[in-house]
């Protein structure tokens, strides 16, 4: 893409251009200087461990496009100020992550239905001139599981969080019934299964659950403080079970390592992480993000190659 067009077709963004002929998108903005590049970002708390600025920095500039994509620490109290600079700033397009992805909702005017189906957000992006709400999560999610040809017939989620909803709304998508979740707050597990009709389980109880698909989307073996953590008992993985885990930052984290050593499949965050992105870049530039290249540079980045 040579330069940023007008799209009325459902692509990346409406635009509008203003005086001096420059697109800008969704609504008209008033008195703003010309921005010469596509402005994306990410918002969430924390974000020390993100490597969304990384690759779709690299991506703009593999594909042509002059983009700058930034990261925006963000409390939750910040949220409503920085929606409201992103419908008054040329902004084309949020990543959105932990703690925002249901608390973003009501800022958009349009919702897909895997958000819908998910109750949570993690991208926005304009539409005809309006803000749209997309869960990319979910396609990542699953895209991995595609390509190995798998489709579990039960599941055993850990954790309740916005990872967790895409999850569930993936797995829903493909048909998939048995579906257990896990969590170390009961509260938390019990409303996510109440609101998606799934089973729930304590957390005390998690390994009793016989599932042929096990995922982590806990925080536990992210990189920090809980690097070290895990959320299964080493004694408790099956043989030939699909352990699948959320977490990229490390690509192996102690419950792959623990599961592979156990002889089981295992699906590192990793692809979904790419997935996720590269959907997200799709919707943003109408362009395709190079995977192959951009999960040889997450490995270079993350010192692994």
């Amino acid at each position: 893409m040579s330069e940023l067009q007008a799209r009325g077709d459902g692509g990346a963004a409406q635009m509008n251009p203003n005086e001096d002929g420059f697109m800008m998108p969704g609504r008209e903005r008033m008195d703003l200087p010309i921005i010469p590049q596509m402005l994306c970002g990410i918002i969430g708390n924390p974000l020390g461990h993100s490597l969304s600025p990384v690759l779709h920095n690299w991506a703009f500039r593999e594909v042509g496009v002059a983009g700058t994509y930034m990261a925006w620490p963000m409390a939750p109290e910040s949220l409503d100020d920085f929606m409201a600079a992103v419908l008054t700033l040329p902004i084309w397009g949020v990543s959105v992550t932990i703690p925002h992805k249901t608390g973003i909702m009501k800022f958009c005017e349009e919702l897909s239905g895997r958000c819908r189906a998910a109750g949570a957000v993690n991208t926005l992006h304009w539409k005809k001139g309006l803000l749209c709400g997309e869960n990319t999560d979910v396609q990542g999610f699953l895209a991995p599981l595609a390509e190995i040809g798998i489709k579990p017939a039960s599941a055993l989620i850990l954790g309740a969080g916005g990872a967790a909803r895409a999850v569930i709304a993936g797995l829903r998508e493909w048909g998939v019934r048995s579906i257990h979740v896990a969590n170390r707050t009961p509260e938390a597990a019990r409303t996510l299964c109440n609101h998606m009709r799934c089973q729930g389980v304590a957390w005390e109880e998690r390994t009793g659950v016989q599932a042929e698909l096990l995922v982590n989307a806990t925080p536990l073996g992210m990189l920090g403080e809980r690097q070290d953590a895990t959320p299964w008992p080493v004694e408790s993985f099956t043989r030939g079970q699909i352990v699948y885990d959320l977490i990229y930052n490390p690509i192996d984290t102690r419950f792959l390592v623990e599961a592979r050593q156990a002889g089981c499949a295992v699906i590192p965050g990793l692809e979904m992480f790419l997935h996720q992105a590269a959907a997200q870049f799709r919707l943003w530039t109408d362009e395709e993000l190079p995977l192959d290249g951009a999960r040889r540079l997450v490995k270079q980045f993350l010192g692994l190659t």
